[in-house]
């Protein structure tokens, strides 16, 4: 196979941010398409770019291979089902579907019709992410006992999206946001036995979830997820606490930052942190207590569409199987269940 032409279902904030600048980038892609319905907004940004106005006529081009569902939330199931019937490899952002029937139903077509299916969690190749399964990886915290991830903004306002704020089905921060950390956690610790959770909406006005504290039950351990709109000062984004001692670690990946002032990956010092954002690592060994800096690891969101292509092309394992996004919409519901109801639903 040449290049993988690669059709955008979209030209937002996440078009334009988080994918178009990767697949132009990368040797394997050409970035071939984007439906817009009315505008030309690509094409100002990247000439030669193919315009289409309607799903139906992009997926009827026989050229596109790749399609990117980066659509609303609640447009995923349809874009993707119709992208899959048309013979399409399919990279569907977060959160994968509303509901996991529907991420059923994906998974099932996608193996009928002999196509990839991957889901777009790129958080996993955040610098802070990756710093933290290091220093699991390493064990010198010994038997984990809590961890909590915050995924925290200052944004009193409502969004000017006016989908992100009209209540229905797969929206709200849990969806947005929660989708992240939940698949970080399961990434670390995989599936928890049970969940609690709280959400809530504090903004003047708001209608969807804009708050979430959701508790994780493991065998040995607790993980708390939690996120809101009314954090001036950021806590920790990771603290995890274990027998032998503690790792807190910022939000500090400057990966979507560098993004939307339009710097391209790859360039010199992409996704290194500032030194200052380092994490603390305090332990004890061999009764001896050690409380040092932690070097960060390099952010890389090019890691994901380089294993895309090496499973187009060389038949490798996708980065995100939608199988491990699908636990994510499991534990999502779960959430939503648990909030309905006032008590812990195990899974």
């Amino acid at each position: 196979m040449a290049s993988i032409n690669t059709a955008l279902c979209s030209f937002g904030m996440s078009g334009l941010v988080f994918h178009a600048p990767f697949i132009e980038e990368h040797p394997d892609f050409n970035l071939y398409g984007v439906l817009e319905r009315s505008k030309n907004l690509a094409e100002e940004t990247y000439p030669g770019i193919k315009t289409f106005r309607t799903l139906e006529e992009l997926l009827a081009d026989e050229k596109v291979d790749l399609v990117v569902v980066n659509t609303p939330n609640i447009t995923h199931f349809e874009f993707t089902k119709k992208a899959i019937l048309a013979g399409k490899h399919v990279v569907v952002e977060k959160p994968f579907t509303v509901t996991s029937k529907e991420a059923e139903v994906l998974m099932a077509l996608a193996k009928e019709h002999q196509v990839l299916l991957s889901v777009f969690h790129n958080r996993r190749w955040d610098s802070d992410f990756l710093t933290v399964k290091k220093v699991l990886e390493q064990e010198v915290l010994g038997d984990i006992v809590e961890a909590e991830f915050h995924y925290d903004r200052f944004e009193p306002a409502l969004s000017y999206k006016v989908h992100k704020e009209t209540p229905t089905e797969g929206v709200g921060s849990l969806y947005d946001l929660g989708s992240h950390i939940i698949d970080q956690a399961i990434q670390l610790f995989g599936m928890p036995k049970s969940v609690f959770a709280t959400l809530d909406g504090f903004r003047e006005h708001s209608k969807v979830v804009d708050y979430f504290d959701v508790k994780l039950y493991y065998p040995h351990h607790y993980v708390t997820l939690k996120s809101s709109y009314f954090v001036r000062e950021p806590l920790p984004a990771y603290s995890v606490h274990g027998t032998k001692g503690s790792f807190l670690k910022s939000k500090a990946d400057i990966q979507e930052a560098a993004l939307q002032k339009g710097v391209k990956p790859n360039t010199e010092y992409w996704g290194v942190e500032p030194e200052k954002e380092q994490g603390w690592l305090h332990y004890m060994k061999n009764g001896q207590s050690i409380k040092t800096h932690q070097a960060t690891e390099i952010g890389n969101y090019m890691a994901y569409y380089d294993q895309i292509s090496k499973a187009i092309k060389n038949q490798e394992n996708l980065p995100v199987t939608a199988e491990e996004a699908s636990l994510v919409i499991k534990i999502i519901e779960a959430a939503l269940r648990s909030h309905q109801e006032k008590r812990i639903i195990d899974l």
